[in-house]
C-alpha cells in the first residue's frame, strides 16, 4: 500500500508540468485512477511522468505511438480521455 506521502507526490508530479493544457489531463488522469493502482502500475505512472509532456499528450491524443514500455492498459485508459471535465 502506498503511503501517504507517495501518493501526495505522485499527486504534485502530475499536477504541475508546466502547462495548464498538461495539468489537466495527466493531473485528471491521476485523480480518475491513481486510487486504483496496484504497486508496479503507480511505478509505471512515475516513469511515465519522466517523460515530456508533448509525447504523453501526444500518446493521449493517438497522434504518436508510445514506447512499448507504456504499451498496455494504462495507455488504452490514458487515451479514453474521459476523465477530462470540460467547462461549459
Amino acid at each position: 500500500m502506498p503511503s501517504d506521502r507517495d501518493l501526495k507526490r505522485l499527486h504534485w508530479r502530475a499536477h504541475h508540468r508546466g502547462t495548464k493544457e498538461a495539468d489537466m489531463l495527466i493531473g485528471g488522469f491521476f485523480d480518475a485512477h491513481g486510487g486504483s493502482w496496484n504497486e508496479d502500475e503507480r511505478k509505471l505512472f512515475e516513469s511515465m511522468l519522466d517523460e515530456q509532456d508533448v509525447d504523453i499528450m501526444a500518446w493521449a491524443h493517438g497522434t504518436a505511438e508510445p514506447p512499448e514500455r507504456f504499451a498496455g492498459a494504462m495507455t488504452e485508459a490514458l487515451k479514453r480521455l474521459d476523465y477530462i471535465q470540460v467547462a461549459r
